[in-house]
């Protein structure tokens, strides 16, 4: 099995930080759920950003 870049891994964005963050082995079973890119942004999730009001109608 060949080495993957950095660069070539999936990435999200981070539901409280709004930072990018990269697949990590760990996740490799739950990646689709994963929406933290760290413990301490797992437990500030109530000060997650609100989402923008769209097209609600």
């Amino acid at each position: 099995m060949a080495m993957r870049r950095n660069s070539d891994l999936p990435v999200k964005t981070c539901a409280v930080c709004l930072r990018p963050f990269s697949w990590r082995k760990k996740w490799a079973r739950v990646w689709d759920e994963v929406r933290y890119c760290s413990e301490s942004c797992r437990r500030n999730k109530n000060s997650a950003p609100e989402p923008e009001a769209g097209d609600a109608s």
